[in-house]
């Protein structure tokens, strides 16, 4: 027989009810959060660990990813959340080789594989254009062109547009009024295509000639408006580079100082650093310079020189007379970041100048030093900073800086030497090998042959990365051809 139970037993039904709810809201609310924080099962030991989500991105896309030799049941682009530890990750597509990388990740970090670039199993090259001769290429950094030089001692140069699937080439020719010694017999000439400004329209050209040289600043898209700065300015130049992508900015050295000079006004500044041997650009206000001590030490100093301060900043001195250094700039979500070699030691500062050229660079921190094999033959940030890559002979170290990790390589090849590695993009870089060009990541892992490639010429992506071009001799011999490889199929 049913009894209606006392007020006190309702009572207890109705807390214990309520107690289960609040426990498994608070149960499946910690859940959630621990999840979303990355926390997930160790199947190793049985415990929960927090994770570390990473990024897959590829090139192309719809790549199968795996994790630890598991299908993942995802294709790029895609993200997973991985415990914390060592892991192998692989992306596979038919067609293309497999992309691969064994990383360590740290609990609660996230890591970008964004920059996976799968490459085709079979490469077959395709010639575009073809040349009798041919002295110099040089590709935009915008991966739109490439400019063309058949003969060094004529002013004549090939536009051609790599932004299409049709390549199309034009003729663009510097007019005799704007170098010297133009028409004066028994006068040689030589003509070197230097350095792209960063918009990809003008072009710096040195010329040579008898025992002198001057510099000048070639619109691409308008040939008459080319301007002689050696001969504007009245200056001798050791070097001059662009500064933006206006063409009408730039920096000079001239008898060992650095000068700001501005095409449109004419005007030309002051000095900014003195006892300069050398410089590079970065981005429109920054660049880094190496020279010599004032102090009579003959000591090797590397500096930094900051658009609208008083002068340049040293940042390192050489510890001895006898040692080489080098060094190269970057931003990395607007944080600022040196890195200087001297002899086997590679410093890596973060922080910010100081305000006036009297102050120390106090406010520089060490971000990390590391040592290297041998002395060190280059050293650079990555376009977008991500990246440090420094070669020694065919040793090569790479840092990142949003993981702070260390990676250590060692470039296999039959020639015994080492050559300029360039970058392709952000994460790869290419150099010529055996013959060959060759792309490898910045940690040099998944290292390509993509096609053979005459050495002293630049290789490019196309715009779209459909494409590399390249330069390589016809199968006589006899002639040159642009060439290109389909790195995207379909």
């Amino acid at each position: 027989m049913f009894r209606r139970p006392s007020k006190k037993q309702q009572l207890i039904q109705r807390i214990i009810v309520y107690a289960v709810m609040v426990v498994s809201v608070l149960v499946i609310v910690t859940g959630i959060v621990l999840f979303i924080l990355g926390y997930r099962l160790d199947s190793n030991n049985g415990r929960l660990a927090q994770g570390s989500l990473v990024q897959f991105e590829s090139i192309p896309t719809n790549g199968d990813v795996f994790i630890d030799d598991e299908y993942s049941g995802d294709r790029t682009n895609t993200k997973k959340t991985v415990v914390a530890g060592i892991h192998n990750f692989r992306i596979e597509r038919t067609g293309y080789e497999t992309w691969q990388k064994t990383l360590t990740l740290s609990p609660g970090t996230l890591t970008w594989l964004d920059y996976a670039r799968l490459v085709p199993k079979e490469l077959p090259t395709e010639a575009v254009l073809s040349y009798d001769t041919l002295h110099a290429a040089k590709a935009s950094p915008d991966f739109k062109k490439i400019l063309t030089q058949e003969a060094a001692d004529t002013p004549t140069f090939n536009l051609v547009d790599i932004s299409d699937r049709e390549v199309r080439s034009s003729s663009v020719t510097i007019a005799p009024t704007a170098y010297r010694e133009a028409t004066t017999e028994g006068v040689s000439h030589r003509f070197t295509l230097d350095a792209w400004d960063q918009g990809g329209r003008y072009m710096l050209v040195k010329h040579a000639y008898d025992d002198a040289q001057e510099w000048l600043v070639l619109d691409t898209q308008d040939a008459s408006r080319t301007v002689n700065v050696s001969r504007l300015f009245s200056i001798s130049l050791a070097d001059l580079q662009f500064s933006g992508t206006s063409g009408k900015i730039l920096y000079g050295l001239s008898n060992g100082v650095i000068r700001k000079i501005d095409l449109s006004s004419e005007t030309i500044s002051r000095g900014y650093a003195s006892n300069v041997t050398s410089f590079s650009m970065f981005e429109t206000n920054l660049l880094t310079y190496l020279g010599t001590a004032d102090d009579g030490s003959k000591k090797q100093v590397a500096g930094v020189y900051r658009d609208g301060d008083e002068a340049g900043h040293i940042i390192q001195t050489a510890t001895s007379a006898d040692n080489t250094l080098a060094i190269d700039v970057t931003r990395y979500f607007n944080d600022l970041y040196l890195a200087v070699a001297d002899g086997l030691e590679v410093t890596v500062y973060t922080g910010n100048l100081p305000s006036s050229s009297d102050d120390p660079v106090e406010d520089l921190t060490i971000a990390t030093e590391f040592m290297v094999a041998a002395s060190v033959d280059s050293l650079s940030f990555s376009p977008t900073g991500d990246y440090l890559v420094v070669r020694s002979g065919l040793s090569m170290v790479s840092y990142e800086i949003e993981h702070e990790r260390e990676t250590r390589s060692e470039i296999t090849t039959s020639e015994g030497k080492a050559h300029s590695f360039y970058w392709l993009d952000d994460a790869y870089l290419w150099a010529i090998y055996d013959g060959h060009l060759s792309i490898r990541e910045f940690d040099g892992t998944n290292v390509h042959v993509i096609m053979p490639m005459e050495p002293g010429f630049d290789a490019t992506l196309s715009q779209n990365g459909r494409y590399i071009y390249g330069v390589n001799k016809s199968e006589d011999g006899k002639s040159y051809q642009l060439q290109r490889v389909t790195m995207i199929l379909g």
